[in-house]
């Protein structure tokens, strides 16, 4: 249900596409949210359809297609009819982004405690783990990549497919943010034992106590988080590049 439902959330004028087509555009969307998470496409980068094709080797359709949708979602900024660059990432978006995710992950992995399968939760908590600490980039996007499935299994059990939508916008922009602590500290923003003692107050299925935990977590990673780019003279400018 909830697949089914985030589809039409994101799909958009590519519902009549053939499959073919649609799986081509998939492909790129991931490989272009790639860049921009790793910075290879850096905050404020001017981006264009000659830019993505060069780069990525996608046709000019799909390129359009690519930007009309992260303008859509936040990961570009049309700056004038002619300009469209990538979109920043600064303090300000680290602290808006904790604050929507303080609001809506409480809630949803509350609601999604019942439904939950934990021992493919437990078993793919592991595996990003055992990924640590990444030796090079492409295992470093791997694990954020892992993280962000994890939430996202949790997300599905909700039974909101439009929540689901959000969550899984605020999980791409929290792997912006995660790359800048990972590529620093070289370490994950969870302990082993923060994860497994976030999954056993959700097997609980205590709502209260749930949305207390889960809440707290966040906060804890938001200070540790801001105080990495506090702490580094790299960060003392309006986009956050590492």
């Amino acid at each position: 249900m909830t697949k089914g439902g985030s589809q039409m959330a994101i799909a958009g004028p590519e519902a009549n596409r053939d499959p073919s087509q649609q799986s081509d555009t998939e492909a790129a969307y991931e490989l272009v949210m790639d860049a921009i998470v790793t910075q290879k496409l850096a905050p404020s980068q001017k981006v264009s359809e000659n830019i993505f094709t060069e780069k990525f080797g996608i046709s000019r359709a799909i390129s359009r297609n690519l930007i009309e949708r992260l303008i859509a979602r936040h990961f570009l900024v049309s700056v004038s009819p002619r300009i469209t660059v990538v979109a920043p990432l600064t303090l300000l978006e680290i602290k808006q982004s904790f604050t929507l995710r303080k609001i809506l992950l409480p809630e949803i992995f509350a609601l999604a405690a019942p439904k939950v399968n934990y021992p493919a939760l437990h078993a793919l908590n592991e595996r990003i783990h055992g990924m640590l600490p990444p030796k090079d980039d492409a295992a470093a996007l791997e694990v954020l990549k892992l993280n962000k499935q994890l939430n996202e299994m949790l997300c599905e059990q909700a039974g909101y497919p439009q929540m689901l939508d959000w969550a899984r916008q605020l999980e791409l922009t929290a792997m912006r943010i995660y790359w800048l602590y990972i590529k620093v500290t070289n370490s994950f923003f969870y302990s082993r034992e923060q994860t497994e003692m976030s999954i056993n107050v959700l097997q609980s299925e205590d709502p209260a106590r749930i949305k207390r935990v889960m809440y707290d977590l966040l906060s804890q990673t938001e200070e540790r988080i801001l105080n990495t780019v506090f702490s580094h003279k790299q960060f003392n400018t309006q986009d956050l590049i590492v």
